[in-house]
């Protein structure tokens, strides 16, 4: 078998083109961009004003199956689908997600994709890129500083110290930060009270900034936040501290989309990067719109399983951008459908057919809960180079009882020409099957019921549970006006149920509420199930262990 360079080795040797011919390829001229070096910039607001009345393009989401540590691809495969796009001349661009430093430096790596589907500079998208989530940490945290310094000078809001939600964020797993006690010292250090961390993907400004439309909405959406309430169980929201005007003041630049470039030298736009297991797992609206307005067909991926990132995706950004999706493509690998099947990790690169097709069940309970959004969909085999035909055709043969069509994609080892027939399979399903998109619920559904909805036909559960204390949360976001608002539900990514070993398909389980959170400023209610976690800690041996730099000035290790 033939031995492949890392992912790493890869980018470093890739041959760069300058980001100001890559702009060309899109008619934006070199005034319309703020350069960050050679290989990054960003887009000005007066050329994104600019385009706004072009006629949009088709919109397509990759989105996969429940993950495994075997991995299954969606951002590779988002980039290889493009590459294979542009390879058959089609005009087409990608619009991803920004990595998390969390992931990088613990065990899930990356968001650059992989092999030779990779959007490049890969080094510095995965490591600060051009500073946005240091933006959005700032003017998070400047707001904690402000609630805070509010309480120590008179607090002339009332505001309860031990009614404050709003927690502070670090773009890194910290477990340690979960919960801590600030104030301590004496009267000079502000008043003690209990608090916390969350990492920055799960911020509220995260979700804001990648829900708002333009500046003035982000703005107004950062005033509408509500932080905590008063002594007497009141609401306060940031326009009552007058704190909305300095974040986003902070989040100006931050705010412009990054554009870059795959391997293949196409393009590329990343910008924002909320989890999609504690968040709403989309890049930002602004980025995707825009996309829309310079190609005819725009990639785009949204994370982990479909039962998480694509149902977020569909039941709020599209609802809130109005965005409507022509197609999906439904990531799979044989490594993670094995597992999905009850093979141990060590064993995957053996063939197992009958593994394949038990994990099947897993792959199989997607593709039904897609077709309730009514977008055309395809199934994308992302191929590994230890995958057998028989294999393969077993994945193939599955997909034939949903009158699913499955396409192999070699991308990850063979770039954009291994993907061309999964992309002129995907440019002829919007050509002759006309999307009919739809949300799963109504925005008149209570907000529990919008939450048993999703369980019930996304997750397969039999119901939702939670003790009084929440289900009086839920009556209480009902009553403050709230309850029109999406839901959005923050659980274990690898599975169904909220217990992460739970893999295949399982059903008739209960998944329960710990906690719910307003989002006021984002417009949907975080519903929290199960054990996860809103700040990660980091695994035994954590990814950073192998992380330097050699004689050569070269970052190595990363992946």
């Amino acid at each position: 078998m033939k031995d492949y360079p890392s992912d790493l080795e890869i980018a470093q040797a890739a041959s760069k083109e300058n980001i100001i011919d890559i702009a060309k390829k899109l008619d934006i001229k070199k005034t319309e961009l703020i350069a960050y070096g050679n290989d990054k910039a960003k887009l000005t607001y007066d050329y994104i004003d600019e385009i706004k009345d072009n006629k949009d393009g088709h919109l397509i989401l990759v989105t996969a199956i429940s993950p495994t540590p075997a991995g299954e691809g969606k951002t590779t495969t988002s980039v290889g689908l493009v590459d294979g796009l542009c390879h058959i001349g089609k005009k087409a661009m990608i619009c991803l997600r920004e990595p998390s430093l969390g992931p990088c430096f613990g065990m899930k790596g990356g968001a650059a994709g992989g092999g030779y589907a990779q959007v490049i500079p890969m080094t510095d998208i995965n490591l600060h890129f051009t500073g946005d989530f240091h933006a959005i940490g700032a003017a998070h945290n400047l707001l904690s500083a402000l609630i805070d310094n509010h309480i120590h000078w008179d607090n002339q809001l009332n505001i309860d110290p031990r009614r404050i939600t709003w927690k502070r964020v670090v773009d890194m797993n910290d477990r340690a930060l979960r919960e801590i006690t600030t104030g301590l010292g004496g009267p000079g250090n502000g008043v003690p009270r209990q608090g916390g961390f969350d990492i920055t993907v799960a911020s509220e400004i995260m979700a804001v900034f990648c829900l708002a439309t333009d500046l003035e909405d982000l703005q107004k959406r950062i005033g509408n936040i509500v932080i905590g309430y008063t002594k007497d169980k009141k609401p306060v929201k940031v326009s009552q501290l007058n704190a909305q005007g300095a974040m986003t003041a902070l989040l100006k630049d931050a705010f412009q989309p990054n554009l870059v470039q795959t391997l293949e030298n196409n393009p590329a736009l990343m910008h924002g990067g909320p989890f999609a297991n504690i968040a709403h797992g989309c890049n930002s609206v602004i980025a995707t719109k825009t996309a829309l307005k310079l190609a005819d067909y725009v990639v785009t991926e949204a994370g982990f399983g479909a039962d998480l990132g694509a149902e977020k995706f569909f039941d709020i950004k599209c609802r809130k951008a109005q965005l409507h999706p022509d197609a999906v493509v439904l990531v799979a690998t044989t490594k993670a459908l094995k597992m999905h099947g009850g093979v141990e990790k060590s064993n995957l690169k053996e063939e197992n057919v009958d593994a394949i097709i038990a994990g099947c069940e897993n792959l199989g309970r997607h593709i039904s809960n897609i077709g309730q959004f009514g977008v055309p969909l395809t199934v994308a085999i992302n191929s590994y180079v230890t995958d057998t035909a028989e294999e393969h055709q077993a994945i193939i043969d599955y997909c034939q009882q949903f009158d699913i069509a499955c396409k192999i994609s070699s991308h990850w080892s063979d770039g954009g020409k291994g993907a061309e027939d999964l992309a002129k399979h995907v440019t002829e399903m919007i050509e002759h099957q006309q999307s009919q998109f739809r949300t799963l619920y109504d925005d008149e559904m209570k907000l529990w019921d919008k939450a048993r909805h999703i369980a019930r036909t996304i997750y397969g559960a039999e119901d939702i549970i939670a003790d009084k204390k929440v289900r009086a949360q839920f009556d209480q976001f009902e009553a403050e006006g709230y309850g029109h608002y999406p839901v959005c539900m923050a659980k274990t990514q690898y599975s169904f149920s909220t217990d992460p070993q739970l893999t295949g398909a399982p059903s008739g389980h209960d998944v329960p509420i710990r906690e719910i959170r307003l989002a006021s400023g984002a417009e949907f209610i975080v519903i929290i199930c199960g054990d996860v976690m809103t700040m990660p800690g980091l695994p035994r041996k954590p990814a950073s262990e192998n992380i330097g730099i050699d004689e050569q000035k070269q970052i190595t290790g990363l992946f």
